[in-house]
């Protein structure tokens, strides 16, 4: 379901339509997940963060507006949800056991329901390897085609620090997995 579609359910929402909801939900719940996952490594985290991005969803689709596209609106919320969630984990796990505790995932589950190709597995483990302030510069540049620009805007940070990320994210996946950069919209 595109933006022109979703459209009629948001304003629906906005007008107290409680039924409207779980409609945006079905309809926005693989590219929230999808984008979660790609972020975060715990299957249980990944859910949790998911059902944060619908309540905060649900807390301010009021201040949405309906000029601008209505997946990028998700896909900040979705990035902020994340960043939140990152910055409490930080806070409660050591750096020794938070790098022990993501060496021994499992990460089988992801990989199948993510990716099916033997190609876009490999780039999978080698965008999965990037530090996640590159990682999500990469994601939502080639995973969601945003301009560096609207990255900037959506991360919050100046535009320069976004195509040096860019760059540096793009520098590491080379060294690890040699393509071209064409090659990440293929995935």
């Amino acid at each position: 379901m595109n933006d022109k579609e979703l459209l009629p359910l948001l304003e629906k929402m906005i007008l107290g339509d409680e039924t409207a909801f779980p409609l945006v939900y079905r309809a926005t719940h693989q590219d929230v997940y999808r984008t979660v996952a790609f972020l975060i490594f715990n299957k249980q985290e990944i859910e949790d963060i998911v059902n944060e991005v619908y309540l905060r969803m649900w807390r301010s689709y009021h201040t949405y507006d309906p000029s601008r596209p209505f997946r990028y609106w998700l896909h900040g919320i979705t990035v902020r949800q994340v960043q939140d969630w990152k910055r409490k984990a930080w806070r409660r796990l050591r750096i020794f056991e938070r790098n022990r505790l993501l060496a021994t995932q499992q990460y089988d589950w992801t990989e199948r329901v993510v990716l099916q190709s033997e190609s876009q597995l490999e780039l999978f483990r080698s965008v999965r390897q990037l530090s996640y302030k590159l990682r999500v510069v990469v994601i939502l540049r080639y995973f969601h085609d945003y301009s560096l620009e609207e990255i900037a805007d959506l991360l919050k940070i100046p535009l320069g620090t976004v195509k040096s990320r860019h760059h540096l994210g793009l520098k590491e996946l080379r060294k690890r997995y040699p393509i071209a950069e064409g090659d990440l919209y293929a995935h």
